[in-house]
């Protein structure tokens, strides 16, 4: 009996978890290979979008260790259309406050910030988009990156 009230309610929780995102179109994170981004590692996401007439916001995951040695961390993102179209953009993505206290979620050594990267993009094609994330930091090897991901979400108008 006891064993079926576990199940129900990991059920239960899932169910809860799953509604919890509707407004998600991609979530997707790569990790990095013993906590170092190297800069010849290019985080890539291939995402299908289906529906042109709704407002996203576009995120960048990032997961840090407090072994990370600056407060910031620049990236290039750069976006490729499914007609050929590519945008390249400069991201700053502030990790710590100017009194050194990391910033987002966690507690102890690990680190998730989702930064904003777009707001309220309109996508002007359906089809299979490409986004290519990678670090710009002037050095070959980045200690302190855990992951780096992507999310989409769907803006609720």
């Amino acid at each position: 009996m006891q064993t079926v009230k576990i199940i129900a309610l990991a059920c239960f929780i899932a169910l809860i978890a799953s509604a919890c995102d509707s407004n998600g179109v991609f979530d997707q994170n790569i990790s990095t290979e013993n906590e170092v981004w190297n800069r010849k590692n290019i985080a890539r996401f291939e995402v299908d979008i289906t529906d042109t007439t709704l407002a996203n916001n576009l995120y960048v995951n990032l997961r840090n260790t407090t072994d990370y040695p600056n407060s910031n961390l620049y990236l290039f993102v750069t976006t490729t259309a499914p007609n050929g179209a590519v945008i390249r953009d400069t991201l700053e993505c502030i990790l710590a406050n100017s009194y050194g206290k990391w910033l987002g979620k966690g507690i102890g050594k690990i680190k998730d910030n989702q930064i904003l990267y777009k707001r309220m993009v309109r996508f002007p094609v359906a089809g299979a988009y490409t986004f290519e994330v990678e670090q710009a930091m002037r050095v070959d090897k980045l200690p302190g990156i855990v992951n780096v991901g992507l999310r989409i979400e769907t803006v609720q108008q």
